[in-house]
């Protein structure tokens, strides 16, 4: 969905996505100790309506949650005061905001096809530059795949990424977790399939 669809149903008083975490922000703690986690920097790009960002706080994360459209971080500081959690939000668009400091933890789910494909190489870069060693990032990006049509909804701004594209700009981190997922979504009311890759890579110490 392009920027303006998420605006006007983030707008509504409902919660698009819902307000419980996706399986992949539940997935952090496993590579994270408890005692590792209090007051580490998360950087949330692509926050949207905030539920992972408030369920990483809720983890002891200082969560900075970066997404374009201003309705859907409205609702992620509802959301966190609600939760009694505290998140920091940013308005920017990731194909040239640099990070202005170093952060332990990228997550990122639902929003890297917003990244144009000339963009990413530099970007990438950057983000890698501004993670402290032993840092984590854990990414979600959907792909092209020979067997799953490009969904109904998608934007004019948004990019599926190649097989392997993802894990391509990571080749001197430590892979942790590669994976290839299909499967079923209902977005904008019109069932459909996504084809995606997840990787959670650590920076060498």
């Amino acid at each position: 969905m392009d920027k303006d669809q998420l605006q006007q149903i983030y707008k509504q008083e409902a919660y698009y996505w819902g307000k419980k975490p996706n399986e992949l922000a539940r997935r952090v703690p496993a590579f994270i100790p408890e005692e590792n986690r209090q007051g580490k920097k998360l950087l949330d790009l692509g926050a949207g309506e905030g539920r992972d960002s408030v369920f990483l706080a809720k983890l002891g994360f200082d969560v900075l949650a970066m997404d374009f459209a201003s309705a859907g971080l409205a609702k992620a500081r509802r959301l966190a005061e609600e939760a009694e959690v505290s998140i920091r939000t940013l308005e920017v668009d990731l194909n040239d905001w640099m990070l202005p400091l170093s952060v332990d933890v990228i997550y990122s789910i639902g929003t890297l096809q917003y990244l144009h494909p000339e963009n990413r190489p530099r970007q990438f870069r950057h983000w890698q530059d501004r993670t402290a060693a032993g840092g984590l990032h854990v990414l979600f990006a959907f792909t092209r795949h020979p067997d799953v049509e490009t969904a109904p909804d998608w934007g004019k701004n948004e990019y599926l990424y190649e097989p392997q594209e993802l894990e391509s700009c990571y080749p001197h981190w430590d892979t942790l977790v590669s994976e290839t997922v299909i499967f079923d979504c209902c977005s904008s009311g019109v069932a459909h399939r996504h084809a995606a890759s997840i990787l959670i890579a650590r920076k060498p110490t």
